[in-house]
């Protein structure tokens, strides 16, 4: 198998969208659409009116009739909703998720990963985490639909989705268990998806993607390489440099002076030992650069994963305005990243972009009313009667505790469901706050000032990979 030398990370929600992953994959390279938030995302799309007809040229090649036509029907706007109009709804999912919820999130990644691939030869992938567990199954179930070559996840053990990917190649049904938080030892959560069950005469059988687990230490690299479900076909090391969610530190938490984790040497993945697996890697968190990438190829990895530097090209699913206030702090030498350790409600480190306008300034912060209404970083807890409900530290407080949650959690997190559908120009308006964007960046941005001294009016996601491949040795 040849594997790429440059993927193009998966970021989330809809930075890297289907435009971004098929000019990537167009150049020869990994192009990755992040699925994550991808059904909200779709019907939004199609609320402001699918204006270059994308959505509904992908929707006609969905392989299984009688589904499509109710999509449009509830959420298709000819001519779009107004701008100062809020969308319509998506339900959030429960422990048993609806039908018509499922259906959409197989639709939505059907069309994201679908218009990747159209028009050329190259690979696509689809990025998604294990943190955001309950729309996996439908979500992948759609990407291998539409064809995906490549299932990238971190944030988390994705232990059983290489069986998972397995079943869904022969038209089997599929499981995943749930993480529940103070669970007893009967307190057990499971999704199911079964192809025969949710559609009319679905395929019988599906290309199998390769799997590209996330890791951060070679603890994690070898229970997935032996304890999987099937098979893993490489791995991608990123270090904690790299935007979105970090892993936390091993060991007892320390933190800088700007209240940052500190991370050491105990952090530190040992390439020697993850050789030793026999499974081809790519090195990702501050490799965006042609020198790095050339480290990264000496040290065995076949190449090297970079984010920040495509979220930045002009091919990226930034709204232009976001675009271009980071670019001109950077080029300005005036934009700061922040490992924000309570931003996230998953716990997990989160890098922050201190851009302003942005939730990431305290009086922005403080001002958004808290609402819970797209539930993507929930987490399941056992009820008293028996059943499963969902809570998040992001959510209005009395909410949470009343749900059980330890109020203490509550401090300093912030709703990265609704501020990263800001991020693309896709805001929720309520009747009186729009909400606000909070920006993920990985630290190393001198890639982006390099290339903007190259190109001061932007740059394209093809200009990025010619910036990288300049001193590799064409294949």
């Amino acid at each position: 198998m040849r594997f790429p030398i440059v993927i193009q990370g998966g970021m989330g929600v809809a930075v890297s969208d289907w435009r971004l992953a098929k000019a990537v994959a167009s150049a020869g390279q990994l192009g990755v659409v992040s699925g994550t938030g991808i059904n909200v995302v779709l019907a939004r799309r199609l609320q402001e009116g699918d204006h270059d007809g994308a959505m509904r040229r992908a929707l006609a090649h969905f392989p299984i009739a009688g589904y499509v036509e109710r999509i449009l029907e509830r959420y298709f706007i000819e001519g779009g909703k107004p701008a100062d109009q809020p969308y319509r709804a998506v339900p959030m999912y429960t422990a048993v998720p609806s039908n018509e919820w499922q259906i959409l999130n197989v639709v939505a990644s059907f069309v994201e990963v679908w218009l990747a691939k159209e028009g050329h030869e190259g690979v696509v992938g689809i990025n998604l985490l294990e943190k955001v567990q309950m729309p996996n199954l439908s979500a992948l179930y759609g990407a291998m639909l539409a064809n995906v070559d490549y299932v990238l996840m971190g944030a988390g053990i994705p232990r059983e989705i290489p069986g998972v990917l397995d079943q869904f190649s022969v038209g089997e049904a599929a499981s995943l268990n749930i993480y529940v938080e103070q669970a007893g030892a009967d307190d057990k959560l499971a999704v199911h998806f079964d192809p025969k069950q949710m559609f009319d005469n679905p395929p019988a059988t599906l290309k199998r993607p390769a799997f590209l687990a996330i890791i951060a230490s070679n603890t994690l690299a070898i229970a997935l390489a032996k304890k999987a479900t099937g098979k893993v076909n490489g791995f991608i090391v990123e270090g904690p440099t790299a935007g979105g969610h970090n892993a936390p530190p091993r060991g007892q938490p320390v933190f800088n002076e700007r209240g940052e984790p500190v991370y050491g040497q105990r952090d530190v993945v040992d390439l020697v030992k993850l050789q030793d697996l026999g499974l081809p890697f790519w090195m990702a968190g501050s490799y965006g650069s042609p020198e790095r990438l050339a480290e990264a190829l000496a040290s065995g990895a076949v190449g090297i994963q970079v984010g920040t530097a495509f979220a930045l090209s002009n091919d990226s699913g930034f709204s232009p305005e976001i675009r271009q206030s980071l670019l001109h702090d950077i080029a300005n030498d005036s934009l700061t990243i922040f490992t924000d350790a309570l931003a996230s409600p998953t716990g997990f480190p989160f890098k922050v972009a201190e851009l302003n306008t942005t939730l990431a300034l305290e009086p922005t912060y403080k001002e958004r009313p808290r609402i819970c209404d797209l539930g993507y970083l929930r987490v399941a807890y056992p009820r008293e009667d028996g059943t499963m409900g969902f809570r998040c530290p992001a959510e209005p407080i009395d909410q949470y505790v009343k749900k059980g949650g330890d109020i203490n959690d509550t401090t300093g997190r912030k709703c990265l469901c609704n501020a990263l559908f800001a991020n693309i120009g896709m805001p929720q308006q309520r009747k009186e706050y729009t909400e606000q964007p909070l920006v993920t960046l990985g630290d190393d941005i001198k890639t982006v000032a390099a290339l903007l001294e190259i190109h001061p009016q932007g740059f394209s996601a093809v200009d990025v990979l010619e910036y990288l491949l300049a001193a590799v040795p064409q294949q």
